[in-house]
């Protein structure tokens, strides 16, 4: 990923709000995050559509958290679409992980933004980034709505994996915060597309984030 560090999560079911949005903020964005309800109330296609108008990233964030083999049907369809990312949880184990990184990089979920993850996923947080460690995916999931957390998983990490965080904006998170704590990229949703004015609001976050920390 290139120079913006802002990742629009594109959480909206209808097509035409999805590539309007997308096109009138992707001057300002390194990816967008495509998730479950605009995959399912606009098709796959949509993956192939916001590459070809905005010529960005598209990270599909699916959490496959299935066996080896189903997780591999379902990313093979992703990627075929162009996905160029596919977030998947750690937890269910390394040969299922390993099942969507032989087909393309992926991003694993370390730690997720709201409060149920302090239940079950936090308490196991050490053996996912061990997880992450040894497969050395693209990067990791880590919560923007808990610094300090960021930070913790940061300093467990091996250098070349990148810290994705969620939770900016509607959730509370601060981006500022996360990027200061480690992140290298910030995933943010709602307080763009949920904007009167959404170029305008991606161009603010865009312009606070901008040079904050030295990154690769």
């Amino acid at each position: 990923m290139g120079e913006s560090r802002l990742i629009l999560a594109l959480d909206v079911y209808e097509r035409e709000r999805a590539l309007k949005i997308a096109k009138e903020t992707s001057d300002y964005l390194r990816a967008i995050k495509v998730n479950w309800p605009l995959i399912i109330g606009s098709g796959l296609e949509i993956i192939t559509e916001l590459k070809e108008r905005t010529g960005l990233p598209i990270i599909a964030d699916l959490k496959l958290a299935d066996i080896p083999n189903t997780n591999r049907l379902i990313a093979g369809k992703v990627f075929e679409a162009g996905a160029d990312y596919i977030i998947t949880h750690g937890f269910v184990g390394r040969d299922s992980v390993r099942a969507v990184m032989k087909l393309g990089k992926t991003i694993i979920v370390v730690e997720m933004s709201h409060p149920g993850a302090k239940e079950f996923i936090q308490p196991v947080v050490d053996k996912l980034i061990e997880l992450a460690n040894e497969l050395e995916p693209f990067g990791v999931i880590a919560p923007a709505t808990r610094p300090e957390r960021v930070r913790y998983i940061r300093s467990k990490l091996g250098p070349g994996i990148k810290v994705i965080t969620p939770g900016v904006g509607a959730q509370g998170g601060s981006a500022r915060e996360a990027l200061n704590a480690g992140a290298d990229y910030i995933i943010v949703g709602r307080a763009i597309y949920g904007s009167e004015n959404p170029r305008e609001a991606a161009k603010k976050i865009y312009e606070e984030i901008r040079g904050l920390r030295e990154w690769s």
